[in-house]
């Protein structure tokens, strides 16, 4: 393991060795080296651990879910302006919906009407 100086284990080793100098030094020992094989943790440790690290993963998961959320924004908006620029673009979208709502050999069509075709029914 390499250690760093924010590696907890290891900070814990250089603790450890800092308090057995300062202990040995009158009997004139010096240790050189601590290092830490095996920890034992109480259950509730151990469920805080868990825990942790189970709030980790679902932060993460959240996380992920909102750039794909932006990514379709993002990509949304560029179909949109793509669509804004060709009418003929749209009609053909339109018709592609509607071929797709058929196909599904459902009992209930649901047939979308733009906006724009009943405001110029009304006039």
């Amino acid at each position: 393991m390499v250690c760093t100086k924010y590696s907890p284990k290891c900070n814990l080793n250089a603790d450890i060795q800092e308090i057995l100098d300062k202990q040995s030094e009158v009997w004139g020992i010096k240790v050189s080296n601590v290092e830490i094989k095996h920890v034992d943790l109480n259950e509730s440790m151990i469920r805080a651990i868990a825990k942790q690290a189970e709030a980790e993963r679902v932060r993460r998961a959240k996380v992920i879910h909102a750039l794909g959320e932006s990514e379709a924004a993002e990509k949304l908006a560029d179909a949109a302006k793509v669509l804004s620029e060709q009418e003929q673009a749209i009609q053909l979208r339109y018709l592609q919906t509607l071929v797709e709502v058929a196909g599904d050999k459902s009992s209930t069509l649901v047939f979308p009407v733009p906006i724009d075709l009943l405001e110029k029914l009304r006039s």
